[in-house]
């Protein structure tokens, strides 16, 4: 049964989503300030579980973090023709301060490819000084007509890492390593979401880049999402900054740079990946609270006696497990399990006064909700039972969502069957297609190519459109 206010997926997925956004309590709509939403506790305390994964990774492979401005004069972005045409439209300008106009307007930051690229120019001087690895956690602001929480919003956070190289094959290392080491990695082991490591195409790539590779995750409704992105940038900004550094010859060159980021649009990918109709599930390695207890009495007497037993359970947790004890005594038992499952938490325990007697507890489990996740256990080893029980959460939701989409791929050979499979989920063909061709499917039935998988079969087929032969599969899907 769906619970109370929420949804059924099968019934309007798009609803379902904001349903649980608003029933776990993640955000709200800033509706003074257009397209923009306020993260509430619940929805931040996500991302910042998320930030923290994700920055132990960046820094782990060399980086360090820095901050630039958010105002960006006009004119940076006109000195690189590709980039400012790609944003030219959801870009916001400041015209305006203390009254005056301002000499140069200035744009609020889409990205900061260009601001960035002014200062590296400063700093970088002599091959010594390379490869300069710099990453920045902030905000951006996109001027989208249609939003979504989380997924699109003129304001998002997001990390950004610029980096700066002698060339390009250190450039292309460094793009692929943040693809595969942090973002794929943080997608598989962290969110348990499975992805598709891809390059994009020309069509499909970031403005003024060199290459574009991304990170492709399918949501439960079989369409895709761009989970991260990094690019290879070649000498595109370099030349437009003057990024140049001296080499071991004394000539002076020009850098490689690159650019990769993930936003808060993970939020949404988390939740059309792994939640239900009962609400959020979070997976226990992101999840802000792994586990609650929910003391049950009915008197001063019961209270005293289930409360001695949760805190002597609960006291070996302390640096082990991120716990909630939620001893309201305003709010039936029957209110906190329904919230708590609402909020996705992994592991709710139960203590009651017979539990007290028998030395056990009750043990349910979020990612099976009602009978068939819940057990009675004993009291003995509970901390080993929990801490082995949230792992096979972990394993549990990924291999859930590897089934969902392995059983959404489908091998297409034909235009009608590409068009049939795009319906349902991934298409997986093989096309040696030109970019007029992906914008004639995209015009015919909304699908794009999302990425062309970096594992490629060992043989050639047919492209399913023009009926060359070709090496090349590639991934058409619908997208958020």
């Amino acid at each position: 049964m769906p619970k109370e206010g929420i949804t059924p997926r099968a019934t309007d997925y798009s609803q379902w989503y904001l349903d649980i956004v608003r029933g776990a309590d993640m955000a709200d709509y800033a509706e003074v300030v257009r397209g923009c939403i306020v993260f509430k506790p619940t929805g931040y305390a996500i991302w910042e579980a998320m930030q923290r994964e994700l920055d132990d990774r960046i820094k782990a492979t060399g980086h360090v973090n820095a901050y630039f401005p958010l105002l960006i004069p006009k004119s940076f972005l006109l000195k690189e023709a590709q980039h400012v045409e790609g944003f030219a439209p959801e870009v916001a300008e400041v015209t305006r301060a203390s009254g005056e106009d301002l000499t140069e307007p200035y744009v609020i930051r889409p990205t900061s490819e260009t601001i960035i690229g002014y200062f590296y120019a400063k700093w970088v001087r002599s091959y010594r000084d390379l490869p300069l690895l710099v990453n920045q956690w902030a905000n951006v602001m996109r001027w989208e007509m249609r939003t979504r929480p989380f997924l699109r919003t003129a304001e998002f956070l997001w990390q950004e890492g610029h980096t700066v190289h002698a060339n390009e094959e250190d450039a292309e290392r460094e793009t692929l390593l943040i693809l595969n080491e942090v973002y794929a990695d943080f997608a598989e082991t962290v969110m348990a979401m499975p992805v598709i490591k891809g390059l994009k195409t020309e069509k499909e790539q970031f403005p003024g880049a060199l290459r574009s590779y991304s990170i492709e995750a399918m949501m439960q409704d079989g369409r895709a999402l761009q989970a991260g992105t990094s690019h290879n940038l070649g000498q595109n900004f370099a030349k437009a900054f003057d990024i140049t550094y001296t080499d071991q010859n004394n000539t002076v060159q020009y850098a490689w740079t690159t650019s990769w980021g993930v936003s808060t649009r993970l939020i949404g990918a988390l939740i059309m990946t792994h939640s239900d109709d009962e609400g959020l599930v979070l997976p226990p390695r992101l999840a802000p609270t792994q586990v609650v207890v929910v003391p049950i009495f009915k008197n001063d007497a019961e209270r005293s006696a289930v409360m001695a037993v949760v805190e002597q359970l609960t006291a070996e947790w302390r640096g082990k497990l991120r716990f909630k004890v939620d001893d309201r005594d305003n709010l039936t038992p029957g209110f906190k399990f329904n919230e708590w499952e609402l909020k996705g938490v992994p592991v709710r325990i139960e203590v009651g006064p017979k539990d007290v007697e028998k030395g056990s507890v009750a043990l349910a489990r979020r990612d099976m909700p009602g009978k068939e996740g819940k057990q009675f256990v004993s009291q003995a080893g509970l901390t080993e039972r929990i801490t082995a029980l949230l792992d096979e959460i972990q394993q549990n939701l990924f291999a859930r969502a590897l089934r969902l989409r392995e059983n959404r791929t489908f091998d297409v050979f034909s235009y009608d069957e590409l068009r049939a499979a795009v319906d349902k989920g991934f298409a997986r063909c093989y096309w040696a297609g030109s970019r007029e061709d992906e914008q004639r499917i995209q015009d015919e039935f909304r699908a794009t190519i999302r990425c062309i998988p970096l594992e490629q079969p060992d043989s050639a087929g047919r492209c399913v459109l023009t009926g060359k032969e070709t090496t090349q599969q590639v991934i058409f899907a619908r997208a958020y």
